[in-house]
C-alpha cells in the first residue's frame, strides 16, 4: 500500500466525502427502474439450476462407486454447497419471494438441510453485520476471526492465533478450508443453547443432514475413501465460501468507537469492494461481487445488480464518493496486502511501541 496505516492515522481528520450525496436520492433513481421489485421467476430458475447441479453430482457419486474419483465429486458437492448458500442468503434478505414463508422455508432448506448452518443464527448475524460493516466493536464479521484487521485487536489474541496473526497475509486464506466446518460448528452451539428462533426444526434439519451424508458416504464408500471424501467436500466449500466473502469488505475502511460516524450511503460504500463483473464472475460470486450495490439495497435481486451498479457508479462519481472496483486477482491481493500491513508491527514486535504511538 502506497500510504501505511499508521501515516493515515496520524493525518488530520478528512473532510466529509459526497457531503452533498443522499441515499434517498439514489435509491429514487434505483426505484424508477424498478430494480427493488420481486421477480420469483428468477428465483426460480436458480433454484431449478442449484437442483440440476446437486442431481448431478448424485448421480456420479452413485455411479463411480468406491472408487477415489470420488474425490472430483467430492470438490463439485463443495462447489454445490456454496452456490445453495447465496440462496439462503438471499432469502435471510428477503430478496426471493414476496411470500414470507416460501422464503423462509427455502432458508431452512438450503442452511440447514443442505449446508449443515443456522438459517436463523445467521440471519440475526448479517444483519448486524449489513448494519455496521468494518465496525470494530459493531461488526460481528470482525470479531468472530483470527486475523485482526487493526492493531488493538491483536492483545486479545493468545497462543497459536497469535502465530496465525504474524504470517496473516497467507494463513488468512489457507485457513479458509475449516469455513463450511465452523459454520457448522457455530450452528450446533447456537442450536444446543437454544440461541435461535426455532431451535427444535433447525435441529431435526441437520441431524437429518448429517444421517443421510453420513450413510450415503459409509454405505457407498470404503470407510478410508468415505472419510476422505468428507475431509475434500468441507475443505472444497469452505475455500469457496471463504474465498468469495474474503475480498468484500477486507482492506476497506475500517471504523471503531462506540457509535457511527458515517450515513448509510458512505457507510455502505466506503466500506465495501466491487469485483469487476463477467459472466463468469457472477455465477461464481453469486451476485456477491457487485458488493457496494449489494450493502445499498440489500434486499434487492441477484439479476438487477448489475443495473444497479450502474446507477450507483454514476451517482458517486456526481457526487464525490470514492467508488473502489478492482479485478479479480487484484481484490486479492489488495486483502493480503492490508492484512501484511497490519500484523507489521507484530512481526517486528513493535506492537507496543505502535499502539503507544497511536494513543499519543
Amino acid at each position: 500500500m502506497a500510504e501505511s496505516l499508521d501515516a493515515r492515522r496520524a493525518s488530520p481528520a478528512p473532510q466529509p466525502v459526497g457531503a452533498s450525496a443522499t441515499f434517498a436520492e439514489l435509491l429514487k433513481r434505483v426505484k424508477a427502474e424498478g430494480l427493488l421489485d420481486f421477480d420469483p421467476r428468477y428465483y426460480i430458475g436458480r433454484l431449478a439450476l442449484n437442483t440440476l447441479l446437486l442431481a448431478a453430482g448424485f448421480t456420479a457419486f452413485f455411479l463411480l462407486g468406491d472408487s477415489w474419483w470420488q474425490l472430483v465429486v467430492a470438490v463439485w458437492m463443495g462447489l454445490c454447497g456454496t452456490q445453495c448458500a447465496y440462496m439462503f442468503h438471499d432469502a435471510g434478505h428477503k430478496a426471493m419471494f414476496r411470500d414470507k414463508r416460501l422464503a423462509t422455508a427455502v432458508g431452512y432448506i438450503h442452511a440447514n438441510l443442505i449446508n449443515g448452518s443456522s438459517y436463523g443464527w445467521w440471519v440475526n448475524h448479517h444483519n448486524r453485520h449489513h448494519s455496521n460493516p468494518n465496525h470494530l466493536d459493531m461488526d460481528p464479521d470482525i470479531g468472530r476471526r483470527t486475523a485482526i484487521f487493526d492493531l488493538k485487536q491483536y492483545p486479545s489474541r493468545h497462543g497459536i492465533k497469535r502465530f496465525i496473526v504474524r504470517y496473516q497475509s497467507v494463513l488468512f486464506f489457507v485457513l479458509l478450508v475449516l469455513e463450511a466446518l465452523k459454520m457448522s460448528k457455530t450452528a450446533i452451539k447456537v442450536i444446543a443453547r437454544g440461541q435461535t428462533k426455532r431451535p427444535v426444526l433447525e435441529g431435526a434439519l441437520i441431524l437429518l443432514r448429517a444421517a443421510i451424508y453420513l450413510t450415503l458416504t459409509f454405505t457407498v464408500l470404503s470407510p478410508l475413501l468415505a472419510v476422505a471424501f468428507i475431509v475434500v467436500q468441507q475443505f472444497a466449500q469452505g475455500l469457496y465460501f471463504g474465498m468469495i466473502f474474503a475480498p468484500n469488505h477486507k482492506g476497506m475502511e475500517v471504523r471503531d468507537g462506540d457509535e457511527e460516524t458515517l450515513d448509510w450511503l458512505e457507510r455502505q460504500v466506503l466500506t465495501s469492494r466491487n469485483i469487476r463483473p463477467s459472466r463468469l464472475v457472477d455465477f461464481l460470486y453469486g451476485g456477491l461481487n457487485y458488493q457496494v450495490e449489494h450493502h445499498l439495497f440489500p434486499s434487492m435481486a441477484q439479476k438487477n445488480l448489475p443495473r444497479a451498479r450502474e446507477l450507483t457508479r454514476e451517482y458517486c462519481a456526481e457526487r464525490g464518493v470514492p467508488y473502489h472496483e478492482v479485478g479479480f486477482w487484484a481484490s486479492y491481493r489488495e486483502v493480503a496486502g492490508f492484512l501484511h500491513e497490519v500484523s507489521a508491527p507484530v512481526r517486528r514486535n513493535e506492537v507496543e511501541q505502535a499502539l503507544a504511538r497511536r494513543a499519543a
